[in-house]
């Protein structure tokens, strides 16, 4: 009897999970993401002061609060905020984990760009929200109509709005890896995206009006520019997938 030859690599691999496998995969990787965010989250505890006061600065003035539980809330808001932050890298290693053993091995030794990228790229776009769009659209919101209008803001409409914007900028950010994976999957193509670019600067246009929390043009080309450039970027990750 001769040995059974082992699959060749370029073979497509046959599934060795249940579907209750991978549901019990998926739940112990969760239960880990959700007690590294308490950890980092109670660990952010010790300089949330230090955040919001960072937070407050674009406006200058202290917070008002109109509620006796809400600079609490606001503080636990912040600090989680601040433990996500923490927390993703160690998020992105489990969500890795969970969808790495159905790639091949010549593909997962991507996570050593793919990890690393997305938090930059994250951190990449606080940053560029944080020092031009928050500065720009505070100015703006702050001395709008000053004649009319006497600002005094509340930290529950405050905190969240600037957090908002820090975050889905972000997320906007790491927009080329989103389009690298759809790439690897075939499920677009860079001559799509690069025939398609019209129609990408209009859906462009509608998120950063969405995310812009202003109504005029100069903050939302704020927005648009960084984005479109990405989408260029994405063009060309789509092409070496």
């Amino acid at each position: 009897m001769t040995a059974k030859r082992p699959p060749h690599p370029s073979q497509p691999k046959q599934a060795s999970m249940s579907f209750l496998d991978h549901l019990n995969e998926l739940r112990n990787r969760l239960v880990r993401v959700f007690i590294a965010l308490i950890v980092t989250t109670l660990v952010s505890l010790i300089f949330t002061e230090q955040v919001l006061k960072l937070l407050i600065i674009p406006y200058g003035n202290p917070l008002k609060v109109i509620g006796p539980t809400e600079s609490v809330s606001i503080y636990l808001r912040v600090a989680l905020m601040t433990g996500a932050i923490l927390a993703m890298p160690y998020i992105l290693l489990q969500l890795w984990g969970f969808i790495a053993p159905g790639l091949e091995p010549h593909e997962q030794r991507y996570v050593y760009i793919i990890i690393p990228s997305a938090f930059m790229l994250f951190l990449i776009g606080v940053a560029f929200a944080w020092f031009a769009m928050v500065p720009a659209a505070i100015q703006f919101l702050s001395g709008f109509a000053p004649d009319v209008f006497e600002t005094e803001w509340t930290s529950d409409l405050y905190v969240p709005f600037v957090t908002s914007l820090l975050f889905w900028i972000g997320v906007s950010f790491e927009t080329p890896l989103i389009i690298f994976f759809m790439a690897k999957l075939r499920i677009v193509t860079a001559g799509q995206l690069a025939r398609a670019w019209r129609y990408a600067i209009v859906v462009i246009a509608i998120i950063a009006a969405m995310i812009t929390p202003t109504v005029d043009p100069f903050n939302m080309a704020l927005v648009m520019a960084p984005l479109i450039v990405l989408y260029f970027v994405s063009i060309l990750l789509a092409k070496l997938a």
